[in-house]
């Protein structure tokens, strides 16, 4: 063996292990920008929701716009600690008027990212949510829409009566159809309960896809960098059976969510789970 290759062979370990600090180094750091931001998340709820408890006393009407900057300042938050931006796609299907919307669940994300999006949005979230301080008390005041999931098809009824006041009074209903959230890539386990609005209600029903749950995963505090993509998607229109229904909505959502999983796959640098596998 030459001076050469002894030289570098020797300084091989060492490159190896500074390749490893360096991959270290890049975990440390976003787990640290994850806790940065669950920071200063929390104090931009808390900071909002106490200047702006006096409108506790006026119309739901005036807490739409607390709650919509509460909404885009945690997006700005996000953007400038994490570098997790937001690309919506498919403005022109935005309802302005009363609308019914289902939207795909990966993440916490979406439960506060879609509301700016919208004139005056009204959520379908587990009641439980309601005994929350201080962010639960805002959601019960300005008209989101609480769901007892073990009260069965009284539930149902519930929120499609609530459901059809808020559309009537010109809200935009969001519902997320599997009823909780579901890793990017798994199998989807859609519940009957959109399929029961949009009969009740007869009303089009908005598609949403997304893909927040590869930069906002489930169970972790981890929030990786890139552009989150939230799709509207055309209307279904009213009157298809309810069994048509499930089927099309299903369809509709779960193509354009694993389109978009497969894209961000692709900007995060790694391999999409087969169905499954998530």
């Amino acid at each position: 063996m030459s001076d050469t290759e002894r030289r570098a062979d020797a300084t091989a370990p060492r490159a190896v292990a500074a390749g490893r600090l360096s991959a270290m180094d890049q975990v440390s750091m976003l787990l640290a920008r994850s806790i940065a931001f669950q920071i200063a998340f929390v104090l931009n709820a808390a900071i909002i929701t106490i200047a702006f408890i006096p409108l506790f006393v006026l119309p739901r009407r005036t807490g739409v716009g607390p709650m919509k900057l509460w909404a885009s300042t945690s997006l700005f938050w996000l953007r400038v600690i994490c570098g997790t931006r937001i690309e919506v796609r498919g403005r022109e299907n935005i309802p302005v008027q009363g609308a019914l919307i289902a939207a795909k669940h990966q993440a916490a994300w979406e439960t506060f990212a879609l509301m700016p999006l919208m004139p005056d949005p009204v959520f379908i979230l587990k009641r439980e949510l309601f005994h929350l301080p201080l962010w639960g008390w805002y959601a019960r005041k300005f008209g989101m829409i609480g769901i007892d999931r073990s009260a069965g098809t009284k539930a149902l009824s519930e929120i499609a009566e609530k459901g059809q006041a808020a559309i009537d009074a010109g809200r935009q209903v969001i519902i997320f159809p599997e009823g909780t959230r579901t890793a990017p890539g798994a199998a989807p386990a859609y519940k009957n309960g959109t399929a029961h609005l949009y009969h009740r209600l007869e009303r089009p029903v908005v598609p949403v896809a997304l893909n927040s749950g590869l930069y906002w995963p489930r169970k972790t505090i981890r929030r990786h960098p890139g552009t989150i993509v939230v799709e509207f998607l055309p209307p279904i229109p009213p009157g298809m059976g309810l069994k048509a229904f499930r089927n099309k909505l299903v369809e509709t959502i779960e193509t354009a969510s694993d389109r978009l999983y497969v894209e961000g796959c692709r900007e995060r640098g790694i391999t999409p789970a087969a169905r499954g596998d998530s």
